[in-house]
């Protein structure tokens, strides 16, 4: 195992773009290779769970070419990865896609397999998607379950509860479905199986999650409308192809900035951000804190907006309470805001979190036990932690 030895930094100062967003990228494949015509996307994220849905959409007959830009950093699995200067997809359509002749490997993503299961239900031909030993423990009955009301035939192992999941699709049924749990996976699997289904398929959330989706399939010209925690496609409408500049991702952002404000006399400007309201919960939650952030420079790149953000050190941080109903916006910035948190003044609580329990890893049990392991006082929930 390779060992790497930190110090504590004085400052922290400079000005970078940080990687281009993963969401979106997967989104930004998917959705091209859906459509009529040729789309190009730039600046799109090349790593292993983007990679997997790359080969995926290759294994159902789409041609993808890339140009590459260096620097290639090494991925886990060999290869390279970094960024594409940009990506063509030729698309066929909605029903352009052609049975795979082996099985589809996810490898470690779940975005992937669980919105391929929302295309593949809609498809009339056979298919099977599994993944990694990690991704075969992750749950799929949450998507399984709305893909079977619409009419598709779809299982999977452990009672229709992990990967691998075999489709048989097809001959899909508008529904009105309440989600139990807000997951931007999941909506978004039944708006891609709402794009084949036979009338207007409507989506009530609990709370607001991503809407990436929402935001990628109007301008690709899917009839989408959004009002509230409602969200309504109308099926066998065409995507057309259109270009796609992917953002900076603000979860890679997050990292620096959470760097920054702990560390006195940092100064640092991250410059094109995604900032969709529905991702940047950690910028409401640490200015509640007391964090000197500033977002300026805001503008508008392919239906998502985009920022500079701008963060200084040495502020005082003071203890918050993290409700159910802000989690979705921050779900991915758990672990850092924990880190923001042990240096807070007070007893910060996060409550509502339990859909981490149930990602790559443990979040909530990782989080405590690596922390503690650094002096932070914790206690663990069932659904989060007090720190």
């Amino acid at each position: 195992m390779d060992r790497i030895e930190l110090s504590k930094a004085k400052s922290f100062k400079g000005k970078f773009s940080p990687t281009p967003d993963k969401s979106i990228s997967h989104r930004a494949v998917i959705f091209s290779s859906l459509s009529k015509g040729e789309s190009i996307i730039r600046n799109f994220l090349r790593a292993e769970d983007t990679i997997s849905t790359m080969n995926a959409m290759k294994m159902l007959g789409i041609e993808i070419q890339e140009n590459l830009i260096p620097p290639f950093p090494p991925l886990a699995k060999g290869g390279k990865g970094g960024f594409s200067g940009e990506l063509v997809i030729n698309g066929n359509g909605i029903y352009g896609l052609k049975e795979p002749f082996n099985v589809i490997d996810c490898g470690n993503s779940g975005t992937t397999i669980r919105m391929l299961s929302g295309v593949l239900s809609g498809n009339p031909f056979f298919s099977v998607l599994t993944g990694d030993e990690s991704l075969r423990t992750r749950p799929m009955g949450r998507v399984i379950t709305p893909l079977r009301q619409m009419g598709a035939g779809i299982m999977a192992r452990g009672e229709d509860r992990y990967p691998p999941v075999a489709i048989k699709g097809g001959g899909l049924n508008a529904i009105r479905y309440t989600m139990p749990v807000a997951s931007a996976q999941v909506k978004s699997a039944i708006l891609l199986a709402g794009l084949y289904a036979d009338g207007e398929t409507e989506i009530i959330e609990p709370a607001k999650s991503r809407d990436h989706t929402e935001r990628m399939l109007s301008s690709f010209g899917a009839e989408i409308n959004v009002d509230g925690l409602s969200v309504r496609i109308k099926g066998g409408t065409e995507l057309k192809g259109t270009g796609v500049h992917v953002p900076g991702d603000f979860s890679s952002a997050a990292f620096f900035i959470i760097g920054a404000l702990l560390i006195k006399d940092s100064d640092i400007t991250i410059e094109g951000v995604g900032i969709n309201p529905t991702r940047t919960g950690l910028i409401s939650a640490l200015k509640e804190m007391g964090a000197d952030i500033e977002i300026y420079n805001i503008r508008n790149l392919s239906g998502e907006p985009v920022a500079d953000i701008h963060c200084k050190g040495g502020a005082e941080l003071n203890a918050i309470n993290i409700t159910k109903e802000k989690i979705p916006a921050l779900i991915d910035e758990f672990p850092i805001l924990c880190v923001a948190a042990t240096q807070a003044e007070g007893l910060t609580t996060i409550r509502g979190a339990e859909e981490l329990r149930v990602k790559e890893s443990d979040r909530i049990k990782s989080m405590a036990t690596e922390l503690r392991k650094m002096g932070a006082e914790i206690e663990e929930f069932d659904d989060g932690l007090s720190i």
